[in-house]
């Protein structure tokens, strides 16, 4: 069949070029008729209402997931405590309200596409090799023709809909990226959340090493002989002014930068410690970071045979008698270590916090 040259192209309407692109890509149509042949019936203005609805739905899920994201009390709270219910409720509600704004917007296009499109059957002969840019021109005019065909543009409530949707549920999911950002980590200086941990001592108080056996009221302090040659223990910082507090005794122990494996290196092992660093241990008791410096995982596994801390999500793995520095996976970084020390008692205790920040590194870390 003859080809028609650009100028003819240019003056060809939207019918004439969906026709001729069916004559080109040996395209039979079948059938091919409007869901509504009459515009305006009640049917259609009861199929665009329930189309409509989705849409509605989804950018009411998707204000109230921004509104809750926002403005819902987030803070942990204790079991039992006031306003223990809402802290529970907070991540099934935001999780709710996404999930049924983006289904809403789903089944919006879903019953748009079943309801108001036109009905069409058509055979197409399959055709291998690049497209030419007939083809092109001619599919993107069947695209056309199906929205004009469609009605979106005259039926204002599902294109209004669409949008307030559409524009929310991208909002939404703005805030969910973004939403963390909106406070200045970095507004506290020196004492930034990021720059400091529970182990930080508080008007001189130590710090001690404590055991946690699941019970967040029962306090287990730990001394230097209660480990053997090649063990390891998850501890956890403690207070005594906080004893009298079960609420902060669980907070601490949930704390993500707060465990710390207290490793006993097994006699004899060769100890090669970090530049500044060379009293932070206690004879051959040293204390690392349970957080991950690749991407905050707990580095939950210690092999004695090796002296090898591995951890479990992306197999980094870091050498306990060597600063804990990384020898294996993607971790850069070795693992923060804490300075420890014994009381007149026996009790393990920190001499101070981390002097660098703990977990995965951010732009602002100071050391290597």
């Amino acid at each position: 069949m003859p080809i028609p040259s650009d100028a003819e192209l240019a003056e060809m309407s939207t019918d004439d070029l969906v026709r001729l692109g069916n004559r080109i890509d040996d395209i039979e149509v079948v059938s091919d008729r409007p869901r509504f042949p009459v515009p305006g019936t009640r049917a259609e203005k009861r199929a665009e209402r329930q189309v409509a609805g989705w849409f509605i739905l989804a950018a009411v899920m998707g204000l109230a997931f921004i509104v809750i994201f926002i403005a819902w009390p987030w803070e942990y709270v204790s079991p039992g405590q006031e306003g223990a219910l809402l802290y529970v409720l907070y991540t099934p509600l935001i999780g709710v309200t996404l999930g049924l704004s983006v289904l809403g917007v789903g089944m919006g296009v879903i019953a748009y596409s079943k309801k108001l499109l036109p009905e069409d059957l058509t055979i197409q002969q399959r055709h291998d090799g690049r497209s030419s840019e007939l083809d092109r021109r001619t599919a993107a005019a069947r695209l056309v023709q199906t929205g004009q065909q469609s009605g979106l543009a005259r039926r204002k409530l599902i294109f209004r809909s669409l949008g307030a949707a559409g524009g929310i549920l991208t909002a939404g999911i703005a805030v969910a990226a973004f939403g963390g950002l909106v406070k200045n980590p970095w507004k506290e200086g020196d004492e930034s959340p990021l720059l400091v941990t529970d182990w930080k001592s508080t008007n001189g108080e130590r710090v001690y090493l404590r055991k946690f056996d699941g019970n967040p009221e029962e306090v287990v302090l730990i001394r230097a002989g209660d480990l053997e040659p090649g063990s390891m223990e998850t501890v956890f910082p403690f207070k005594e002014s906080d004893r009298d507090d079960p609420e902060h005794l669980a907070e601490v122990v949930r704390s993500a930068d707060s465990p710390v494996m207290l490793i006993r290196l097994r006699p004899n092992v060769t100890i090669i410690k970090r530049a500044g660093q060379e009293d932070f241990n206690y004879g051959s008791l040293f204390a690392y970071s349970k957080i991950c410096s690749h991407m905050g995982c707990p580095t939950s596994l210690y092999e004695d045979q090796t002296n090898r801390i591995l951890c479990p999500c992306h197999q980094s793995q870091f050498q306990a008698n060597e600063y804990a520095r990384p020898i294996f996976g993607p971790a850069a970084r070795p693992l923060a270590q804490l300075p420890i020390a014994v009381d007149d008692q026996g009790y393990l205790y920190a001499r101070s916090d981390f002097i660098e920040p703990v977990g995965p590194g951010f732009w602002e870390r100071r050391s290597s």
